[in-house]
């Protein structure tokens, strides 16, 4: 889900993640997560984001807030990418941490 704000309505969150704000809490088809305290409008998704184990990134330069899929319990708690070194196409030490400050995309591939 994108957002330009930390808030959204009931509706707006709904719509975007699939999970429905129920008297037992949050819940997705027949699973609910209770939440300590109703939820009212607007939902804060800093909050909620805790609670369902939901990555929340923001991009200030963008003015844009992320809220990642539940992960199970093992949300990032950053969108920051460890340092990877790999070989490049001429064999040479390509570092990650070169681009620091870019947006970077990676596109992993494998022949299995």
């Amino acid at each position: 889900m994108i957002s330009t704000s930390t808030t959204v309505t009931r509706a707006d969150f709904e719509k975007q993640t699939g999970w429905h704000i129920k008297p037992e809490g949050a819940c997705w088809g027949e699973r609910c997560i209770p939440l300590p305290e109703p939820v009212s409008e607007p939902i804060d998704l800093a909050a909620i984001s805790t609670h369902l184990s939901m990555p929340l990134v923001h991009d200030e330069e963008a003015g844009l807030w992320a809220l990642g899929p539940e992960s199970g319990g093992t949300a990032l708690m950053t969108a920051q990418a460890a340092d990877l070194m790999l070989p490049d196409w001429r064999n040479e030490t390509f570092s990650l941490s070169s681009l620091r400050g870019k947006k970077v995309l990676l596109i992993a591939w494998a022949s299995w």
